[in-house]
């Protein structure tokens, strides 16, 4: 679920008392999957030097699994070049957790903020993401002792976080209206035998769809971290990132993107 680096305060912000209150919540679109682990670093080597504001990045991903730090050979029975065949990447991150699913119609997000306390910090998460399907009409809790976000006996939400320097990367994915076969390919999150479900699924009718979700969960962590939500265009965002100090060195993720890209 959650991985730690070394020194886990949070940074010193260089930005002024209103900014430190506000939750900048970007809208980035359909990213694949390694381009969201490199704008990840970037956003937070930013809030790591106290350049930008905490910031919410909401998002989709082309097909693909994700392995965490804890995927065992199992969590990928069929191995992973016939996942490759059907059209799903498989890719490494560094956050806590095993293997999970992301696709389009599932809305990913990554939220850039400084924490202190881990456990509490997950803890947010999960509230915030129970009250927005609470919202949506959709009644969610947690379980004890597994992460994530539960629909009755089904699924609906996964959270899995990296923190460094005091400064979260990684964060949730809700299944909204997207294809939910490839969960059964694998064992998602570990957990065997688990069903998942979505917010169409459990709304045969009536559902606002991935928009309107994106509206409600920004504003229901919003409000669990306290912040004053203010939207923000992806290219403001990256302008204020690289108006800041010069990054830590790109992760191997973002080295392969750029090799990628030359």
């Amino acid at each position: 679920m959650t991985t730690l680096a070394p020194s886990q305060s949070p940074p010193d912000s260089a930005a002024d008392g209103r900014a430190r209150r506000e939750l900048w919540t970007v809208n980035a679109g359909l990213l694949p999957y390694l381009e969201g682990v490199a704008l990840q670093e970037r956003v937070r080597a930013a809030r790591q030097v106290g350049a930008i504001s905490d910031t919410l990045l909401l998002l989709e991903h082309p097909p693909v699994y994700t392995k965490g730090r804890r995927t065992s050979a199992g969590d990928l029975p069929m191995g992973e070049q016939w996942y490759r065949m059907q059209g799903v990447e498989v890719a490494e991150c560094d956050r806590g957790g095993r293997v999970t699913y992301h696709g389009p119609g599932q809305l990913v997000g990554y939220p850039i903020v400084a924490v202190r306390d881990v456990v509490d910090y997950v803890r947010t998460l999960e509230r915030a993401l129970v009250a927005a399907l609470a919202d949506e009409g959709v009644p969610a809790e947690v379980r004890e002792g597994l992460t994530g976000v539960w629909a009755g006996e089904r699924k609906i939400g996964s959270i899995g976080v990296h923190v460094q320097k005091g400064v979260t990367t990684h964060g949730f994915a809700i299944n909204i209206d997207c294809d939910l076969q490839p969960f059964e390919w694998v064992v998602p999150c570990g957990i065997a035998g688990v069903q998942m479900t979505s917010v169409a699924r459990e709304r045969a009718r009536g559902a606002g769809g991935l928009r309107c979700f994106r509206r409600r969960v920004a504003w229901r962590l919003s409000e669990e971290l306290g912040r004053r939500q203010r939207l923000v265009s992806l290219p403001r965002l990256l302008e204020r990132v690289d108006d800041g100090p010069a990054p830590a060195p790109a992760s191997p993720a973002a080295r392969e993107l750029e090799a990628a890209r030359a």
